[in-house]
């Protein structure tokens, strides 16, 4: 199961709607075949982890793990439960239920039913943390939120006044590229006006190779000009103004909007009031914190952050600090 896991960490950034999987083939004590979900709309991590068996006859006497339950039912595939059957696989290893209520269950009754042996729970908790997006989004009905900011060594995240509508950096080139690596791995980003309109950003993974996350905006007032980068041809773009009431609790609407446009992850990076109406209504999973040796005397104050425990890394000058949000 430790394998499924690690195959399936392939797919981080790329699969989604769909869950991160992975699946090995065991027979007589020696992996003969494995895989793990690549795309959506491609096979299923079971369905490549058999079709990279070289002998098919052995099979009928292999055990088949799996980090998440196999499918039931058809939507771009078949359902991997079928296939699994229809190989006369006799036993399957699961690490973790689905939670995706089109599943929740019903591919491990079907495998019961037709007699297989099926073992539930391996590694299970190990499981939930590959798909804690995939998961937060079935079971509370909103993205996986990532908090992002980078501040200085003297607590300020922008100038007051700046000369030119671009970012003004605070932090190194690698953690910069990291940012980039980053948002490559969870399915959008997004912003608020204020950012747009003083740095016209990208948002994109230029500094790394994968996948430009779906980019969000607010836009309250439709202070925006459609001439700012975030229109440009390199992602699909969602704004925000109408459907939300910026009067209250906008975090909250904003997690109900993003689910209801499928949006499983998000990395919010600003501004400070964006940022901060999160932390205010405790709607958020982590909280990455870059602090740069730059000093601006004055400016914009960084967000202020729960006293909690947090993870520390170096980046050559900066430090970054991982906070979890286990409430």
């Amino acid at each position: 199961m430790a394998r499924c896991i690690e195959l399936a960490k392939n797919g981080l950034g790329t699969t989604y709607p769909n869950p991160l999987v992975g699946s090995v083939i065991v027979h007589d004590g020696r992996i003969i075949g494995e895989g793990w979900h690549r795309k959506a709309g491609e096979p299923h991590a079971e369905v490549n982890a058999i079709n990279s068996v070289k002998d098919p006859s052995l099979l009928r006497k292999s055990t088949i793990y799996v980090s998440l339950e196999p499918c039931s039912h058809f939507g771009k595939t078949p359902p991997c439960s079928d296939l699994i059957i229809d190989k006369g696989i006799p036993e399957i290893v699961i690490g973790t239920v689905d939670p995706n209520e089109k599943v929740a269950g019903k591919g491990i009754a079907k495998l019961e039913a037709d007699v297989r042996k099926v073992t539930v729970g391996v590694l299970e908790n190990q499981c939930h943390e590959l798909n804690k997006r995939f998961f937060t989004f079935h079971t509370k009905k909103r993205p996986y939120i990532i908090l992002k900011w980078a501040e200085t060594a003297d607590g300020f995240i922008a100038p007051l006044q700046k000369s030119k509508r671009e970012p003004v950096w605070i932090t190194n080139e690698y953690s910069r590229q990291l940012v980039h690596k980053w948002r490559s791995e969870e399915q959008a980003i997004l912003v608020g006006t204020q950012t747009v309109v003083d740095d016209n950003p990208t948002l994109d993974v230029r500094d790394w190779k994968g996948e430009n996350p779906v980019r969000i905006v607010l836009d309250q007032n439709k202070r925006i000009s459609k001439e700012s980068h975030i229109f440009g041809n390199q992602s699909k773009t969602i704004v925000y103004a109408d459907a939300i009431d910026f009067s209250k609790d906008v975090a909250l609407q904003l997690s109900g909007q993003m689910h209801a446009d499928g949006i499983h992850s998000v990395i919010v990076e600003g501004g400070r009031r964006t940022i901060e109406t999160f932390l205010s209504e405790n709607l958020w999973d982590e909280a990455r914190v870059f602090k740069g040796n730059k000093i601006f005397g004055n400016g914009v104050p960084a967000p202020s952050m729960p006293h909690l425990q947090a993870e520390k890394k170096i980046i050559l000058d900066d430090e970054l600090l991982i906070f979890y949000n286990h409430d």
